[in-house]
Order: structure tokens, then sequence, then C-alpha cells
């Protein structure tokens, strides 16, 4: 693993918060898609389909793109990077989600609408959930999510899968988890793109922070497991992957 790979993939897990958890603060905390909730649902997932999307175009050929632990961990238990790269890799991705909701913070913070009730995008379940869903639920979402869309990626960066359109699958993967995930708790599928909003934001969505960690790690392990059976022989792996 080399410094250009770590920094690519602090650089990805940055630019993911700053554009994608920024668009979901001006829609939820700011009000400007109005107030209809359908509007920010919307405009947040797409949000975090076409900077997903991006990123594994630009930044896929350096590092794989993970900017996700949860990818990085189904590639992992899959057998496509060792564990002590994959170290490095989480440690990156975590210090590119503080550094990216560190800049969107300040951001924020200096305009004239300002106040703590906006938020930064943090996930969160009961009271800071759309619909009010339970621990139990947002964990469970949380894990189903995350395999799906890591399953996905697993899928798409095989040897034999088409490279060309691997960034748009992955883009609209993570756009779909989140149409789904965003009413019942803001949708993470990323432990390190909910790490950064909830240190800011403190209170309750840090302490609900461990669900927005365990549940996305237990999904991408899952995800791989999963894609081990269904492609067993291992002979179309991917060298490096793109994700997030």
């Amino acid at each position: 693993m080399n410094a250009r790979s770590l920094f690519a993939e602090a650089l990805g897990t940055a630019m993911l918060v700053f554009l994608a958890v920024g668009v979901a603060t001006l829609s939820f905390g700011f009000k400007v898609t109005g107030a209809a909730a359908s509007a920010g649902v919307v405009a947040t997932a797409l949000a975090f389909g076409l900077v997903l999307a991006a990123l594994v175009y630009a930044l896929g050929p350096v590092s794989g793109c993970h900017i996700n632990p949860a990818v990085t961990i189904g590639f992992v238990v899959g057998g496509r990077i060792k564990l002590t790269d994959a170290v490095g890799y989480w440690i990156a991705q975590v210090i590119g989600g503080i550094a990216g909701a560190a800049a969107l913070y300040g951001v924020f913070h200096l305009t004239s609408q300002w106040h703590k009730s906006v938020g930064l995008g943090a996930n969160g379940f009961g009271k800071s959930s759309m619909i009010g869903a339970s621990a139990g639920g947002a964990f469970i979402a949380e894990a189903v999510m995350t395999a799906m869309f890591v399953f996905a990626i697993l899928t798409v960066t095989r040897r034999v899968a088409n490279a060309v359109v691997a960034g748009l699958v992955i883009g609209l993967a993570l756009t779909l988890v989140h149409l789904f995930g965003i009413p019942l708790d803001g949708t993470s599928v990323n432990p390190a793109r909910s790490i950064g909003p909830a240190l800011f934001v403190g209170g309750t969505a840090l302490s609900q922070l461990w669900v927005f960690i365990v549940a996305p790690l237990v999904g991408g392990a899952l995800a791989a497991i999963t894609y081990q059976v269904l492609y067993p022989s291992g002979k179309d792996e991917a060298e490096t992957a793109p994700a997030s």
C-alpha cells in the first residue's frame, strides 16, 4: 500500500462527505428543497450517487476508490486485499470523513441561518428518524442496505465485468439504498461518512453512532460471503475495485 492510495482514499471520503452530506444538510437542515421531505430525499440520494460515480472514475485507478470502511472489509473477507492494507485504508477513510465534515461545518457555521438544530447530515434513529425507526430496525436496515451495496460493487468489479460501466452501476446502487434508507435513519452504509458529522453534531448523533459503524461493517462482510457462495471460482476477481 503506497501513500498515493491512502491519500486518494482520504481525499475521496472527504469529498463524498463534503458534497453529498452537504446536500443532505441543505435539504433537511436549511430546507432549501422546501417543506416536502420527498424532494430532500431524492436530492440527497442523487447527490450521493453522482458524487460516488464521479469519484470511482477519478480515483479508481489510484486506490480502487473504496472510500468506505464497509467496502474495504468486504474486500478483506473476499480475499481481494490484505488486512494490513485494509487498516491503512480504514485510517485514511476516517481521517477523510472527519476532514470533509470539518470543512462542511466551517462553511455552514459561517452562514447567517446557522443554528445547532440544522445538524450536519448525521444519521440517527428514534426521534432522529423520519418514521421513528428503533435501534434494532436501523441496525437491520443498515446491514441489509450495505450488503446489497457492497455485493453490487464486488460483482461489477470482477475481471470479466465491464469496467466502463462499473462507476455508473456503483453510483446507482448507492442512490437506490439512499432512496430507501433516508426516511429510516438518514442512510449511512459507510462508517466514515457517519463518524465525521457525528463528531461535530455531538449529543444523540454521537451516542447512536455505534449502529452506523457496526451494522455497515457486518453488511460488508455478509456481502463478501454471499459473493463467494455465488462466485466460488475466484478466477474473475478484480485486483483493485472502485467503491464507497
